[in-house]
């Protein structure tokens, strides 16, 4: 039987982060010159979320999609010594990590979409990076959300890291989501190394108010658009259009049938959403 090869590229490089090596896993698909989309992963999870972005032609025949796997996650290696420290991510180290991704890449103002913690940060790089994206889109994207868990006991020997973490956010994926795509999301967030969602949610939890961030954010200099599913208990609709009222020419779109994890839960109604934002994107170009 003939494999049957999806169009998506892996590579390893070597960067220097936070004044470390680390070794990250980058994958991308769609031609060398198309617009450059570069793509960041939710809370304890990896590049796979948005595999379903990469294998649509739709998408791929305009688009160079890119997306890589932030230290200590996916296939990315922790830095070297890792087992001495404690993980966590801070909005300094996250916004580091996008930038050199993308110098080293040499993207010349690139579409971002982030998800979850990847779209919070989509309001920092909005205010102090603007010049360096073309368009901007954050999906489950607020500038504050007051946190509804609790982290302390996320990464303790007596209690299942990978599982526990799959269950919280569960509830977070939308009823109507396809169970394949639904236990495809929640396998990520198993296979996640000890510590590591605990580690990502110190940035949402702790390090990512960004309340004071919105009024310098200016949309003539760089569009910016925010995909927030219905379904979304953790960054709600309501805390998406609060955001998106605070921030003269944002567009936000509250998603039908969605839930906190739209590209990789339910791929074909997320494209329903995001096929028109960026085809504004290229026609803007």
């Amino acid at each position: 039987m003939a494999l049957a090869f999806e169009p998506i590229t892996g590579r390893y490089a070597t960067l220097t982060l936070d004044g470390r090596p680390c070794r990250l896993f980058i994958e991308e698909a769609g031609p060398a010159d198309g617009i450059p989309l570069l793509c960041l992963h939710t809370a304890g999870s990896d590049s796979r979320q948005y595999r379903h972005l990469m294998c649509d032609p739709d998408i791929t025949k305009d688009f160079r999609v890119i997306a890589f796997d932030l230290p200590w996650h996916g296939k990315s290696n922790p830095p070297v010594g890792f087992h001495e420290e404690e993980y966590q991510l801070t909005t300094r180290t996250y916004t580091e990590a996008i930038l050199a991704v993308a110098d080293a890449m040499d993207l010349t103002r690139p579409a971002l979409i982030g998800c979850s913690m990847g779209g919070r940060i989509v309001l920092q790089l909005a205010a102090y990076h603007a010049d360096r994206f073309g368009a901007l889109i954050g999906v489950e994207c607020a500038d504050h959300q007051t946190s509804w868990y609790d982290t302390t006991w996320l990464n303790r020997p007596d209690v299942h890291g990978g599982e526990i973490c799959a269950a919280m956010v569960s509830g977070l994926v939308a009823p109507q989501s396809p169970q394949e795509f639904k236990w495809e999301t929640l396998w990520g967030y198993m296979q996640s190394g000890p510590g590591v969602f605990k580690g990502d949610l110190y940035f949402y939890r702790e390090d990512s108010d960004f309340r004071d961030r919105t009024p310098m954010i200016d949309t003539s200099r760089c569009p910016l658009y925010l995909l927030t599913g219905e379904y979304d208990y953790s960054c709600t609709p309501e805390d998406t259009e609060r955001t998106a009222a605070s921030i003269p020419g944002a567009k936000a779109v509250i998603m039908k049938e969605q839930g906190h994890f739209p590209m990789s839960e339910n791929p074909e109604m997320f494209r329903q959403y995001i096929l028109p934002v960026l085809d504004e994107i290229r026609a803007n170009r």
